[in-house]
C-alpha cells in the first residue's frame, strides 16, 4: 500500500505509528511550494495512526494577497492498496484529525536545568531526527565574546544540489551567546532540538575576536583575502585607483573608479572564509590616474 499527502510546506515528517518513515525535504522552487509526498508503506493489522507534522520556514514575497497562500497539509490525505487487478483508494480527508502546535518538549520545559524528565546518558544516538540533546560545560575562560558552533547539526545545512559554495556547510554556524547569560563559576546546561538528525557531538563553544584583514596591491595581481576560520562578515573600505593610507586607516585618493569595489568585493567575498580576486581594469574599472599605476586597497571584517 502507499501513503499520498498533498504539503505546502519547506519539510514535512511522516510518522506512521509513532515511527518516522520518512522525512520529506522539499524546497519551494519557482514559487511553486505544493508538491506531493507519496511512499510505500506497510500497515500492521489494526489499529493505525498516521502522524504528519509540517515545518515552513520563510514564504516568498507573492505580493499582493500573501495572506491568502496556504501552508502546511494541503489535503487531500490518500491511502492507495492493491487488490488483485483492482487498485483501491481511501481518502483520510474527511477523517477526523487532532490538531497539536508546538513541540512537548517546550511545554514540558526540558531545557530547564533541574527538568522532571529523566534523560538517558548509556547511549547518545546520533544522525537521528526529532531528538532532544543535553550536555553541560564551563564558561570560556577570558573576557573575549562567546560563540557556540553548531558545526554537526543537520538543520539549515547546503545539500549538494542546492550550493555554489561551502556544500554540506551550515548555513549559519557559529551563534553569539552573551556572557552574561554563562555562569562563570560552574556547570552551565546546553539543550539542543535536532530535527533532521545529526551529530551533537561537534558542538562546542569558544571565543572570538573580531579582527580584520587588509590588501594593498598593484593593477594585475591576484590578491586572496583569508580570514583564519572566520567568514568575511563585512568590507570596511575598498577603493580602486590611488587609495592612500594603511590597514585600518586607508584613505580614497584624488582617482578612482566609479565601479564601486566595495560592492564587488561585497558579492565575491562575504560570507566566505578565504576569496581570490584578480585586480584589473575588467574587474574594477579604469580610471584615469595621469599615468600613475593603479592599486586596489581593500579592508575586510572576520
Amino acid at each position: 500500500m502507499s501513503l499520498r499527502v498533498n504539503s505546502n510546506a519547506h519539510v514535512l515528517h511522516v510518522f506512521l505509528s509513532m515511527e518516522n518513515i520518512l522525512v520529506s525535504n522539499q524546497h519551494a522552487e519557482n514559487e511553486k511550494f505544493n508538491y506531493v509526498f507519496e511512499k510505500d508503506v506497510k500497515f500492521k493489522s489494526g489499529r493505525n495512526v498516521i502522524a504528519l507534522l509540517s515545518i515552513t520556514v520563510g514564504l516568498a514575497n507573492y505580493g499582493a494577497f500573501f495572506e491568502s497562500k496556504p501552508a502546511g497539509i494541503t489535503g487531500p490525505i490518500f491511502i492507495t492498496g492493491i487488490n488483485g487487478d483492482e487498485t483501491i483508494v481511501k481518502d483520510l480527508s474527511a477523517h477526523k484529525w487532532s490538531y497539536k502546535t508546538g513541540l512537548n518538549g517546550f511545554e514540558n520545559q526540558l531545557f530547564r536545568t533541574k527538568s522532571m524528565f529523566k534523560w538517558s546518558v548509556e547511549s547518545v544516538p546520533f544522525n537521528r531526527t526529532m531528538t532532544w540533546y543535553k550536555d553541560t560545560f564551563n564558561s570560556p575562560l577570558g573576557n573575549d565574546p562567546v560563540v557556540v558552533d553548531h558545526m554537526g547539526l543537520g538543520k539549515g545545512a547546503y545539500h549538494a544540489e542546492k550550493c555554489l559554495t561551502n556544500c554540506g556547510e551550515p548555513t549559519q554556524r557559529w551563534y553569539y551567546v552573551p556572557r552574561s547569560f554563562l555562569n562563570a563559576e560552574g556547570d552551565n546546561t546546553l539543550v539542543l532540538f535536532e530535527e533532521m538528525g545529526g551529530n551533537p557531538s561537534l558542538v562546542s563553544f569558544q571565543t572570538t575576536r573580531v579582527g580584520s584583514v587588509c590588501a594593498n596591491v598593484y593593477e594585475k595581481t591576484i590578491i586572496e583575502l583569508l580570514c583564519d576560520r572566520k567568514p568575511i562578515s563585512a568590507i570596511k573600505f575598498a577603493s580602486f585607483g590611488n587609495p592612500d593610507g594603511n590597514c585600518g586607516s586607508f584613505e580614497k585618493g584624488t582617482c578612482e573608479s566609479s565601479n564601486n569595489a566595495v560592492d564587488i568585493l561585497a558579492q565575491e567575498c562575504i560570507g566566505k572564509e578565504k576569496c581570490s580576486i584578480e585586480v584589473s581594469k575588467e574587474k574594477f574599472g579604469a580610471p584615469d590616474c595621469s599615468g600613475a599605476t593603479r592599486k586596489l586597497a581593500v579592508e575586510v571584517i572576520c
